[in-house]
This record gives C-alpha cells, structure tokens and sequence, in this order.
C-alpha cells in the first residue's frame, strides 16, 4: 500500500500529466516520426532517419515547447476551465500555479538548449514558437477566428519544422498539410461551442459567443466541405498506397460530422463532435504505415 505522501506525490504527477497533455505529446511525436519515415524522407533508409540526432533533438524541442505551451494555456484559462472542465480542472490544481510557471520557464529554456545543438535558424524557430504559443494565450485566442485561425497554426508547426528539414518540397506534402489544417481549425471552432459557458463567463470574444452558434456551424460546415477537396486529391491524383483507405473513411466520417452538427443543441452534442474530429486525426497519425506496409523490412539497411 501507498502512504498518504507516495499516493498525494502520485496524484500531484498525474496532475502535471493532465495539464502538459502527456498523450497529446506522445501522438505529436509518433506523427513526427512516422511521417519522416513515410512521407517526408521516404528514400532515406529507415535507420538513418530513427537514429538521426537532428531529427530527435527537433522532436524533442517540439515536445517540450508543446508541453509548455499546455501550461502556459493552463494558467490563463484556469478559471474558464473551472465552468467548462470542473473534474479535469480539479485534478490540474493539484499542482500549484508557482509551480507550473516554473516548470514552464525550465521546459522552454530545454527546448531552445536542444535547437542550439542543431543550428541558429533552429533557435530562432523555436522562440518565435514560444513566443507565438504565449502571445496567443495571452491575447490572440481573445479574438474570434484569428485566435482559431492561430492556434491551427501553431498546432502544425512542429510538422513544419520537420518539412524544412528534410527540404521535401512536393506537392503532396502541402495537400497533407492542408487536410490536416482545415480538420484542426474545425476542431477548434468546434471546442468554442464546447466551451461557451466559461468564455461567456471570462468575457471572451468568440464566434458562437458573438454571432450565435448558427454562424458557427455555418463556418465549421464550410471548413468541412473544404477538408473534403484535399481528401479527394490524396485518393484520386496522388499515390498514398493504402492510406486512400483511410481518406475515404475519413469522407464519409465528415459527411456524418456534418450532418450531426446541425442536429447539435447543447455541450454534450459538440463534444461528441469534438471526439468525431480528434479521431479523425489520431486515426490519421496511425495510418500513415498504410502508405508503404513493407518500409520497415525494405528500409532497414
């Protein structure tokens, strides 16, 4: 059995857990890897690419300004979260804010340490990504679309850092960014009318909270038909291998999307919605071995 102090250390663990989003990080770093290896550097052998220094120290800054950047999102919406996520902001307030800004500070200052082994342009990138996250906590997410409009930015840049590496500048690679973004900016306009209550509340300017949320399926709809076109491309016009299997589920997902949205009343229904669209995107993560199911024995010398 635990003792009391193990079991409130534990507790205070999967507290800071919550709020950097563990899993988060870990999906963003698989698809770091994964789309390296599939998409991005697909002639280089296998090895070259999972034992690349370069590359883990990009992924690991990309990591650990992520995991700042949840804090740093924490503590501005700490009281917000108590109306939209009281359970979840219960657990995060096990860890006391002084804390949280500590650990913020040291996860930024290890994150541009590692880009400084990589090159200067790499140490500029990441304090401007610093720099972007807490600017758009602060102030930016405040703004209606241009808050969403940057947070879907922001949420793609550890993949554009990874694109520039790699110098792969094929038409494909933006098609795949752009299915991605479209489906994040939707998800973000999505977790608005999840969160009305608190943003109402906290006097936040957002799309539903000032237009109504009719308007807001007006623009998550038109975002979906939108994420529609690079879908059909990556089926149709380029070669994905058997990855065209998920584009096409992922179709027919968003035309059930679309049609439960405009039956959706309350908080409950958009964050079914919510949870239609993040698996749309961790399903996306995970398929990308469709595209080539024999890399890992073709690759491995």
């Amino acid at each position: 059995m635990l003792s009391r102090k193990n079991k409130l250390l534990l507790f205070k663990l999967l507290s800071l857990f919550s709020v950097v989003r563990g899993y988060n990080i870990l999906v963003i770093t698989l698809a770091q890897y994964l789309a390296s290896i599939y998409i991005l550097a697909p002639e280089i052998p296998l090895r070259k690419v999972i034992f690349d220094l370069n590359l883990f120290l990009i992924v690991t800054a990309s990591a650990l300004v992520i995991a700042s950047g949840y804090i740093i999102n924490n503590f501005y919406d700490a009281e917000k979260d108590l109306i939209n996520k009281p359970t979840k902001s219960m657990l995060d307030r096990l860890v006391s804010q002084n804390f949280k800004l500590t650990t913020y500070f040291i996860l930024n200052f290890l994150a541009v340490f590692a880009a400084s082994y990589i090159s200067f342009r790499a140490v500029l990138f990441f304090s401007a990504y610093i720099f972007g996250i807490w600017y758009y906590s602060h102030r930016l997410k405040r703004i209606p679309f241009l808050g969403n409009l940057v947070s879907a930015t922001l949420a793609i840049a550890p993949f554009f850092v990874v694109f520039v590496y790699y110098h792969n500048f094929k038409t494909v690679i933006f098609v795949h960014a752009l299915f991605l973004f479209l489906l994040i900016l939707a998800r973000e306009m999505i977790k608005d009318m999840e969160s009305m209550a608190g943003d109402m509340a906290q006097n936040y300017r957002t799309i539903p909270i000032i237009y109504g949320p009719r308007t807001s399926k007006m623009f998550i709809t038109l975002l979906i038909l939108l994420t529609l076109v690079p879908a059909f491309l990556l089926i149709k016009t380029f070669d994905v291998g058997y990855m065209y299997l998920y584009f096409a589920a992922s179709i027919i997902l968003l035309i059930i999307f679309l049609v439960l949205l405009w039956k959706a009343e309350g908080k409950k229904h958009y964050v079914w919605l919510h949870n239609i669209l993040k698996f749309i995107i961790v399903a996306g993560v995970v398929s990308i071995l469709l595209i080539n199911v024999d890399v890992v024995l073709n690759r491995i010398l």
